[in-house]
């Protein structure tokens, strides 16, 4: 496991990216998940068929990293349901992500269907390379992230424009939370009650889900379905809580 730290400096220098690091971390930390965006086709359990990328190739590598910031949950997923995760790079903590080894033009082709946007066109990373961060609009997924570098290639995300505290937050769904569940059983190996304390205790979905509740869902089970039934729920993972 990699922690990403950005450096005191990240240039393009003119000089055009052939690969990137994309850092997954919601349901594209799972592979399978990770597949559909590729290759195309609708997911299991999911609400929405992706067009896929022009090169459906998998990812060349695939490693554990950890990221400086917190995920949240919030909005309404219109492809799960419920609130969808979020990166905001500037709160405390930690977030683990799946860092796939792309190429620029695949990157281009999962942010494009992130944004419910065509794929096809590639972007012009310098300004997220140059500054950490770049707007590509105003919508969920629009703002470009660059938390580091690992083996030479620029580390990239996508997250919402806001902070974490200028949104609601919201509880996200039993099927989501399982995607992300599987994906970080995947992606780092992490035991059921790690990975149960620590989503249960992310904002949004902290106080809506118990964590004996998100353990069931590595096990098969819907948790829940209705989460608002267990607000006031303490999580259960305190020693490494973010």
């Amino acid at each position: 496991m990699i922690a990403v730290r950005r450096p005191e400096r990240l240039r393009a220098g003119g000089v055009a990216v052939e690969r990137v690091w994309y850092a997954a971390y919601g349901s594209n930390m799972l592979g399978e998940r990770l597949d559909h965006y590729l290759g195309g086709g609708r997911p299991p359990g999911g609400r929405r068929t992706y067009p896929g990328c022009r090169d459906g190739s998998p990812p060349a590598r695939k490693t554990a990293v950890v990221l400086p910031g917190r995920l949240y949950f919030a909005l309404e997923s219109m492809a799960w349901g419920g609130g969808m995760g979020f990166y905001d790079p500037l709160d405390d903590g930690e977030t683990p992500a799946a860092a796939h080894l792309l190429t620029a033009s695949q990157f281009a082709d999962v942010a494009a269907q992130e944004m419910y946007r065509e794929p096809g066109e590639d972007l012009d990373l310098s300004g997220v390379l140059s500054d950490g961060r770049a707007s590509l609009g105003d919508g969920r997924y629009q703002t470009l992230v660059c938390p580091g570098v690992l083996d030479g290639w620029p580390v990239l995300t996508f997250t919402a424009p806001w902070r974490s505290s200028e949104t609601v937050w919201n509880s996200p769904s039993a099927a989501y939370l399982r995607c992300l569940a599987l994906g970080l059983r995947e992606a780092h190996g992490w035991s059921p009650g790690e990975i149960a304390g620590y989503l249960a205790g992310r904002p949004g979905a902290a106080g809506a889900w118990a964590a004996a509740d998100v353990a069931a869902l590595l096990l098969g089970g819907d948790g829940a379905a209705d989460a608002t039934s267990r607000r006031g729920a303490r999580p259960g993972w305190s020693s490494r809580r973010r």
